[in-house]
């Protein structure tokens, strides 16, 4: 990938907690305007890598280029652009329950940009389209709304102020097959409506076929396969084939705790 199409470029980037090394030097190069996924188990750092990238943690090591600027170390200036620039789908939609369908989806319109409460809501119904979602969803609380629709809303609000980044945190998690593939559609929808550069972290192997250009696997924290979602079939490496089938013998060993029987 050359220079002048990388979107974000990560190197060496490096988190620990305590003794426990989570991200062991993460290199990975993203191309504007292309949407890679990142795959892995449990507890392999996609989480912690994905909290970097968004300045909610603070790397040990290790740089974060995005448009050419290091974001690793965030300054208020660094944290300000991240904010103008990215949207984010958290996992689970993360929506306010004080706060009605369209102020979620304009929370950052009324309280990042300072803009009027009409305008606002009128964006928020104009996103609320975009995901398929009618006029009168805008003044329901969350708590009437189905998981579903939650993560529509959630993606409304990502894409409220035409971000050029997206950030989806295990979109499909909790939802039903169908209504998974209509998630995956509308990122895909709206990801090239907008243009934007998108980084997605989830374990689902069927979202992640069909929302990636290119897909790579976190294990052990580090980056140990990277290919596009025809070769991950075949992909050679015996790690990510077992990650890939679902199989639980392999040279992926997850910790299984023994149960004991409770004496009397």
């Amino acid at each position: 990938m050359s220079e002048a199409t990388t979107k974000i470029s990560i190197r060496g980037l490096a988190k620990a907690f305590g003794a426990n090394q989570v991200l062991r030097g993460v290199d990975l190069d993203v191309g504007e305007g292309r949407s890679l996924v990142v795959i892995g188990g449990s507890g392999v750092g996609k989480s912690v890598l994905l909290r970097c990238l968004l300045g909610l943690a603070k790397p040990d090591a290790g740089s974060i280029m995005i448009d050419g600027r290091d974001v690793a170390h965030q300054s208020n200036r660094d944290r300000a652009f991240m904010t103008r620039h990215c949207g984010m789908l958290f996992q689970g939609a993360a929506l306010f329950d004080s706060l009605k369908v369209w102020e979620n989806v304009a929370f950052r319109l009324l309280y990042g940009e300072r803009k009027s409460r009409r305008a606002a809501r009128a964006r928020a119904i104009e996103c609320l389209a975009q995901v398929g979602l009618a006029p009168e969803a805008a003044d329901l609380s969350p708590s009437e709304l189905s998981g579903g629709m939650q993560k529509r809303v959630g993606l409304a609000r990502a894409i409220a102020s035409d971000p050029d980044i997206l950030f989806f945190d295990e979109p499909t998690t909790g939802l039903d097959p169908i209504m998974a593939d209509v998630i995956n559609n509308l990122i895909i929808e709206r990801v090239k409506a907008l243009g934007a550069t998108a980084i997605s972290i989830t374990h689902d192997i069927a979202s992640a076929r069909k929302i990636a250009d290119e897909i790579a696997m976190l294990y052990m924290g580090q980056i140990i396969w990277r290919g596009t979602p025809d070769e991950i079939e075949n992909s050679g490496n015996p790690m990510v084939d077992q990650f890939v089938h679902g199989r639980a013998e392999g040279p992926i060993q997850m910790p299984v705790r023994k149960a004991y029987a409770v004496k009397r």
